[in-house]
């Protein structure tokens, strides 16, 4: 068994999750958080495991650094990266600083360290609007916002250090992934924090496009499960449920679950540009399945009601600023 792992953006949604995974997994977790001067480690905080786990604080943008914290791991989960969609229309070369460069400067310092396993942490975003679906690993990359010309970037880089270099790299590819700890900035945080705070209206951008939402937990288990997998090195390996459903859909379906009368309003200022618009994302999860035996544990509505009730806990909604929009 590998021990000892590393984990960018281990401060962050998934991360916190894949954190709190692995501990119980038995490896010793090393979990990297983003530095701030208020000496926050995000959501490690809130993990039950936080006094088994090595915190460390940097920025993957300094190459230097990179080759430090990468010594004696075994494995990296790389997951740290810029993700608001939105904000990358104000800010698009931080994106390219931290989704590109940084992930050039983990693949060099594992390189240069002997890591045994890297997994990258890819995002459905690079597929862009389905051409035809379900969207299997094979489908044409399309870059419809700065992010996801990031990330495509980003791939690429990985992979290229496993053609040039022989690093042990997969290439996870999760579908929208939702769950306890999300950011507001995604749209079921967003719906279920406003209603669990007593909103009667809620304004949203397009509700037409379909997802493929997926569980944390899965999204973790199929982490796991890619970097136990000696036949993913070199692979790119969509982590998805193969189920699809419209966001509007989701969002009754979320109203449902709460008992809840409120009413959804457009607001013009959330809309996409027309072009960067993601319309449609369906995953074809048979590689996965065929190459790990992985199965989602969870549908949509039980994944949403552990959500609701993760969320509905006092001590949490009061994380969530419910009456600011998140860009």
């Amino acid at each position: 068994m590998l021990d000892n792992v590393l984990i960018t953006g281990a401060d962050g949604f998934i991360g916190s999750h894949l954190t709190e995974l692995l501990v119980k997994e038995g490896y010793r977790v090393k979990a990297l958080c983003q530095y701030n001067s208020f000496n926050s480690w995000g959501w490690l905080e809130d993990v039950y495991c936080r006094k088994e786990i090595e915190v460390v604080s940097g920025d993957i943008r300094d190459s230097h650094f990179c080759r430090r914290i990468t010594k004696n791991a075994d494995i990296v989960f790389h997951l740290a990266a810029l993700i608001a969609i939105p904000y990358s229309y104000l800010a698009p070369q931080s994106y390219v600083d931290t989704n590109v460069l940084g992930t050039l400067n983990i693949c060099q310092a594992a390189l240069e360290n002997s890591v045994k396993r890297v997994v990258h942490t890819s995002t459905s975003e690079v597929y862009g609007t389905a051409q035809y679906v379900p969207i299997d690993e094979n489908h044409p990359l399309q870059p419809q916002s700065p992010y996801s010309a990031s990330k495509i970037g980003a791939d690429a880089m990985a992979m290229s250090f496993f053609n040039s270099f022989e690093l042990p790299v997969t290439i996870a590819r999760p579908f929208n992934t939702y769950g306890p700890r999300q950011s507001a900035r995604a749209v079921i945080p967003t719906i279920i924090s406003q209603i669990a705070a007593g909103k009667r209206q809620i304004e949203l951008g397009d509700v037409t496009p379909t997802r493929d939402f997926n569980y944390v937990a899965d999204t973790c288990r199929g982490l796991l499960e890619l970097v136990r997998c000696e036949k993913a090195v070199g692979e790119t390996v969509n982590i998805g449920s193969n189920y699809e459903i419209s966001v509007g859909d989701t969002l009754c379906l979320i109203r449902e679950l709460m008992n809840s009368d409120v009413e959804f309003l457009v607001d013009t200022q959330r809309l996409r540009p027309g072009k960067s618009e993601v319309l449609r994302l369906w995953c074809d999860n048979t590689k996965i399945r065929h190459l790990t035996g992985f199965e989602p544990a969870y549908d949509i509505r039980s994944g949403l009601k552990a959500t609701v009730d993760w969320f509905v806990q006092p001590e949490n909604l009061a994380k969530y600023k419910t009456n600011r929009y998140n860009v």
